[in-house]
């Protein structure tokens, strides 16, 4: 359990009751000399939270959580997928190495940060590995949200290197059971506390004949422990001692270092294999071919196979002896290639990697994503722009597509292409741009973007936002496969084939005021009415549905009724308009985003964010004003509240700044709008160089915060709902 705060530890609190809830006030006597924040924790110049590493195995075994440890908390808990990871379907594994590590990924708040890296064809990949140079490597906890939003594996990585690392292993592997036990119990806890799923263990360093014997035990001993403490969790082990303690890469499993592959889930290879080398693993890995990775160093240093923008020659032959692939440093595209040909380079790579990058399936439900890159130029909540300038938030990132281009069967001309794109956004920084064409011989094209695998409840609600550039004869539509789950109903309808596939229609410049739609039978496909008045319950989530929306937006919503059905594809296709002509037609538009929401969950009442607390104050002086004393201050302080995280999406942070009153039930007129801060994805938020009017002499400075929660099914919460704390400050005496 994360050490929460107290409340009234350097300043004095009072609470006032308000009419829309509890309001806790804090005071502070303005200060230039704060108590110094933990240096692990945050950026020096800035006091931003920031993810860290561990650089010795005394820091690690030293190490227990502390209230600063609840910013590198995941909110994301791993969505379930299909197939599992526990299948014997070969996977694949990415292994982020970039520079060094802890980049402007290492802010847990994000930055301002242009042009930066950003990853999202999640949906090829099954594990990620967050690695780096330093002994105890914590993944960000951006990528943790992000990878777990997709339904992806994160590990860190324990490593030791040259002499000190032969000294470090010494000191933990060569005494008694105890010693190996207490660093595996630490490196359990991590993983638990911080919410990812494991280790790979990279020794490069010779082990002495007692450390190598206990190598094995500990493994196993890691192993179990995280299995029972992290459902799903993985240790893997990297190909590089030998079982005699020589470091001696194989670049195969082998008799010489299968006892480590024996001991643990996995077994990453070194890179300068050829194709005789996984011959003759076939027959070492037996039933555990899956567990085997092979590794491919995409920056093609040395003797490997392909590499770069040939990575699939490798992938080729790793595929065709059945093994799991680990793809070591992706980034290649954006460290050594023009960063202003990013998104097409990585495109581009993975795009020739696809034929041998199995899907895996999206488990539950709600399913909501604006297609959020978690970065960009501004930016927009719900259509509405909130912030002008760059930015950079992995944790924002939403769950992606499958991205690429889709050519219609057989000879046809028809295509759709998808690409993200920054240019505009309904929601975060970014949307799916689908362009395409509709050759004369076909009504339609379709694409599909996300591979489902969910049970179908009683009732469905989903909601599509979108626009088309320019003027166009095109009709856009959201498509829904299903599979057969014992007998599948649509209504009161029996579909006897097995698959059926559910159209939700949202032409362009369509005529259609109705707030929700209703399925109407006819035939195969289902084509929806509109229900005029939404149920009371539902008020939230519907209220934009069947408008056009600021910036050309345009949002439709449907009810969908099926029983003992299984969702399996969600594809969007574009048609011509009934009656136009069969001439060519192309098209550009714009998704903003996707809802699929299982009713029920718009039914349960949402909880309330409670008890905002106020802390670790800091003040400095911005701009001298008379008789050289501030008149402008920067204000930064730790916000933390109490809510159930399994429900929320993330929270937005607010602020009103008030001067010259003491009252902390003061509220800001009627039009004024709070101020937005940033986004937080734990229950505790840091508010950094907030700049404020100084207070005067015999009067209070007031500044409210407020926390907004953002539920999982992607309505707003009225401003009334929202958590609040107010800090009272005054001038020094």
């Amino acid at each position: 359990m994360l050490p929460v705060p107290a409340q009234c530890d350097t300043v004095h609190c009072s609470r006032t009751k308000e009419d829309q809830g509890e309001e806790t006030a804090f005071r502070d006597v303005v200060s230039f000399t704060p108590d110094p924040l933990p240096v692990r924790y945050y950026d020096k110049d800035t006091t931003r939270p920031v993810s860290f590493y561990l650089s010795s195995l005394e820091e690690l075994l030293a190490w227990t959580p502390v209230m600063e440890d609840g910013f590198n908390v995941a909110l994301e808990p791993r969505e379930r997928r299909q197939p599992p990871l526990s299948s014997p379907r070969p996977r694949t594994l990415l292994c982020h190495d970039m520079m060094g590590g802890y980049l402007e990924d290492r802010f847990i708040q994000g930055s301002q940060a242009q042009d930066p890296y950003s990853f999202y064809h999640w949906q090829y990949i099954d594990v990620f590995v967050y690695f780096s140079h330093h002994t105890v490597t914590i993944p960000p906890v951006c990528w943790t949200n992000a990878a777990h939003r997709h339904g992806v594996c994160v590990l860190g990585t324990f490593i030791t290197e040259w002499q000190e690392g032969g000294r470090l292993c010494e000191s933990f592997l060569a005494g008694d059971a105890r010693s190996y036990q207490a660093v595996a119990d630490r490196l359990v806890q991590m993983a638990q506390f911080f919410r990812f799923d494991g280790w790979l263990i990279n020794i490069e360093n010779s082990l002495s004949p007692a450390a190598v014997r206990n190598t094995p035990p500990f493994l196993q001993y890691l192993t179990t422990q995280l299995h029972q403490q992290v459902p799903g969790g993985l240790v893997l082990w990297y190909d590089s001692v030998v079982q005699s303690g020589q470091l001696k890469w194989q670049d195969e499993l082998n008799e010489q270092n299968r006892i480590f592959f024996d001991s643990c889930d996995g077994f990453f290879t070194n890179y300068n294999w050829q194709e005789d080398h996984l011959q003759r693993m076939v027959a070492q890995a037996g039933e555990r071919l899956a567990d085997v990775y092979v590794g491919v160093d995409v920056f093609a240093r040395s003797n490997v196979v392909g590499g770069r923008f040939d990575t699939d020659k490798s992938l080729e032959l790793i595929r065709k002896y059945g093994f799991s692939a680990a793809l070591f440093a992706p980034g290649w595209v954006y460290e050594c290639l023009e960063k202003s040909d990013f998104f097409q380079n990585q495109d581009k790579f993975w795009r020739l990697l696809e034929r041998f990058l199995p899907t895996h399936s999206i488990c539950s439900l709600p399913f909501v994503t604006s297609f959020c890159l978690g970065l960009g130029t501004r930016r927009v909540c719900y259509g509405k722009e909130q912030a002008v300038g760059p930015w950079y938030h992995p944790s924002a990132q939403e769950t992606q597509p499958l991205f690429g281009e889709h050519k219609l069967a057989g000879d046809g001309a028809g295509w759709v292409k998808t690409q993200c794109c920054l240019a505009d956004a309904w929601h975060g920084g970014g949307s799916l741009l689908l362009r395409g064409l509709i050759p004369p011989e076909v009504d339609n094209v379709a694409v599909r973007l996300f591979s489902l695998h969910v049970p179908v409840p009683p009732k469905l609600f989903l909601s599509m936002v979108y626009k088309f550039e320019g003027s166009m004869d095109v009709q856009v539509a959201l498509e829904l496969t299903t599979g057969e789950a014992g007998s599948c109903h649509v209504g009161s309808v029996s579909v006897l084939n097995g698959w059926i596939q559910v159209l939700l229609w949202a032409g362009h410049g369509d005529v259609h005021t109705g707030w929700l739609w209703r399925w109407q039978e006819t035939g195969s496909r289902h084509s929806p009415r509109p229900l005029q008045v939404p149920p009371t319950k539902l008020a939230r989530w519907v209220g934009r549905c069947g408008q056009q929306l600021s910036g050309g937006w345009i949002q439709r919503c449907y009810e969908v009724s099926l029983h003992g059905c299984l969702l399996q594809d969600l594809l969007v296709s574009f048609s011509r308009l009934p009656g136009s002509s069969r001439e060519e037609k192309s098209f550009v538009c714009r998704l903003g985003e996707i809802q699929v929401v299982d009713a029920n969950s718009l039914l349960a009442p949402l909880p309330r964010v409670q008890n905002v607390t106020i802390s670790q104050i800091r003040w400095v002086p911005l701009i001298s004003g008379s008789e050289g004393l501030p008149a402008r201050l920067l204000l930064s302080c730790t916000l933390h509240w109490s809510f159930p995280l399994l429900q929320a999406r993330c929270f937005r942070i607010h602020c009103w700044e008030r001067t010259g009153s003491s009252s902390a039930t003061e509220e800001p007129s009627g039009t004024e709008k709070p101020v937005f801060l940033g986004l937080a994805f734990a229950n505790l938020y840091r508010v950094v160089d907030l700049a404020v009017e100084a207070a005067r002499f015999g009067q209070d400075g007031r500044v409210e915060f407020l926390v907004e929660p953002v539920p999982r099914e992607g309505f707003l919460v009225p401003q009334a709902e929202w958590g609040r704390a107010a800090l009272l400050y005054s001038a020094p005496q």
